[in-house]
């Protein structure tokens, strides 16, 4: 039986999670209901460009950039514009819940025309809205790219990374707050991460047994409703800290996670393996190039020449019948797998074949 060791070493990563699960704050298996971000998009120009900017072809940012001089004062004939150092790009921010006006985030800048990079440029005085198009954002700044681009726009380039999108570090400004509420009727809601009856019945007792009252309480296996008591409403925002430095234990479901491609195989802590056997085997291929003399035949032309020859040895190796006795243990799965020395592709073969035969207990996820 080979050490574990080795298995590690044949396969690129290979992840045992422990089969107990320790205590986490409520904090990391939930969110308050209310509290979230809001996405928000905006259309603008990026100026600035050394004609890696728009062509022709792209009419909208001809359009946008003439609209733009004319709220400016200026006419100008949209024909006789030339838009390579300008780039039509779409704005997009996340607004973090309770942002205050006068507060700057990050805004991403992606260019929608044949932009070849937005590098050097800056983005014009941009409004971001959100679903309900009112402005809360106003972006503006210099564009900061993570790659570049060089050569003929129409004959041979070279680019690295992705050089029509980037970023404009505190660039845009708060200017409207969407109101958010934690409390809605008394009631603080906290939403599980991952739905599960069993984690959520603990977090209720968890609560409860902390606060020492019968506060909490479970309307399904994602939602958790806290009612806020006279003592409570004294200090709610304490009150909810307090909540969510409660320790509970998880209860983590029985899952093996493997990924042909990288070779990565995770086996939850939950995991367990019924009596089965697996006769594993492998077809090895050798082909032996020796060089032999070819002499003419008599009173032909020519002299002898060396020709090659082949030799195809196929060779099985013999299937080895392994035994995995029944075990609840992740101690024991390792051995037990341990134990055929497969491949990273052999032991992804063998663990679908044990889910289908019923001997691997939990899900079986293929990425």
């Amino acid at each position: 039986m080979r050490r574990l060791g080795t298995i590690l070493t044949m396969l690129s990563l290979l992840v045992f999670l422990p089969g107990r699960s320790e205590a986490v704050r409520v904090k990391d298996l939930v969110q308050v209901e209310g509290v979230r971000s809001n996405h928000l998009v905006g259309y603008g120009l990026v100026v600035g460009l050394s004609g890696t900017g728009d062509t022709r072809r792209s009419s909208f940012t001809n359009q946008s950039l003439t609209s733009l001089l004319r709220r400016m004062g200026l006419n100008v004939d949209p024909s006789r514009l030339d838009v390579t150092n300008t780039a039509a790009v779409m704005v997009t921010a996340e607004l973090p819940p309770y942002s205050k006006p006068g507060e700057k985030i990050d805004v991403v800048v992606s260019a929608m025309g044949d932009a070849r990079s937005l590098e050097g440029g800056t983005l014009l005085m941009t409004p971001v809205r959100g679903p309900d198009n009112t402005v809360y954002v106003v972006g503006q700044g210099p564009v900061s790219v993570g790659g570049y681009a060089s050569g003929h726009r129409n004959w041979s380039r070279l680019r690295r990374n992705v050089p029509t999108v980037g970023r404009i570090p505190s660039g845009g400004l708060v200017e409207r707050a969407i109101p958010t509420r934690f409390i809605r009727d008394d009631i603080v809601t906290l939403t599980l991460r991952e739905a599960d009856f069993t984690t959520a019945s603990r977090i209720v007792t968890a609560i409860n047994t902390a606060l020492n009252r019968p506060l909490a309480s479970a309307s399904g296996p994602g939602e958790i409703k806290i009612a806020l008591d006279a003592e409570a409403k004294k200090s709610p925002v304490a009150f909810v800290a307090s909540i969510e430095l409660v320790d509970v234990v998880p209860d983590n479901p029985a899952r093996v996670v493997v990924n042909e491609r990288t070779g990565t195989v995770v086996v939850g802590g939950n995991v367990s393996l019924g009596a089965a056997a697996v006769a594993h085997g492998n077809l090895d291929v050798s082909i032996e190039v020796n060089y032999g003399i070819l002499q003419p035949t008599p009173f032909a032309p020519g002299g002898a020449v060396m020709m090659p020859v082949s030799r195809v040895n196929p060779e099985e190796a013999k299937p080895k019948l392994t035994e995995i006795p029944a075990t609840t243990t992740v101690n024991g799965l390792v051995q037990a797998l341990n134990a055929l020395g497969a491949s990273p592709r052999d032991l992804i073969a063998v663990l679908q074949a044990l889910k289908t035969s019923g001997a691997l207990h939990g899900a079986l996820t293929v990425q």
